[in-house]
């Protein structure tokens, strides 16, 4: 899923720094984090959050994540996964996380968010990324018209 990262009500830019998650980045991580739940209404033990953060850091189970900086603070987050598809010989990288801080929405961090995990997908030989945000997201979705296409799946959980 992907959280409300948008182009706020003026685009500025942004000297975000994008770089992979570090071990050290767990308390500016996890607030961001909280923030991407808390968007979605949803809560998590917290041995999930430090297992999934944990696993972000040491880029196991073909999951890694960047955080975009501003000096000293967390702004933003994405994580994605890569894994194999019956529908082709190369893996597939689907974006699962995506959250900018509200500050710092309408900066470009989202785009450099999204970009980041392209040019790491296609370095772990994915043949495409996707993902997925809810109907009301209008924010981020106005963001992601520009940056990828929109298909006609709908999806289901049990």
């Amino acid at each position: 899923m992907t959280a409300d990262p948008g182009r706020g009500p003026q685009a500025r830019s942004s000297d975000a720094v994008i770089r992979p998650v570090e071990a050290g980045d767990w308390e500016g991580w996890r607030a961001q984090w909280e923030g991407y739940l808390s968007f979605y209404r949803h809560g998590l033990p917290e041995a999930t959050t430090r297992v999934t953060f944990d696993r972000l850091c040491d880029r196991v189970d073909g999951m890694f994540g960047f955080v975009a900086t501003d000096g000293a603070e967390i702004v933003g987050l994405v994580h994605a996964l890569t894994h194999p598809s019956t529908w082709s010989a190369s893996t597939y990288c689907y974006l699962e996380d995506l959250f900018v801080a509200p500050a710092a929405r309408g900066s470009g961090v989202a785009r450099r968010l999204i970009e980041v995990v392209a040019t790491e997908a296609k370095a772990r030989g994915a043949e495409r990324v996707y993902w997925h945000t809810q109907e009301f997201n209008g924010p981020a979705r106005s963001l992601y018209d520009t940056v990828a296409r929109r298909t006609s799946f709908v999806v289901y959980e049990r």
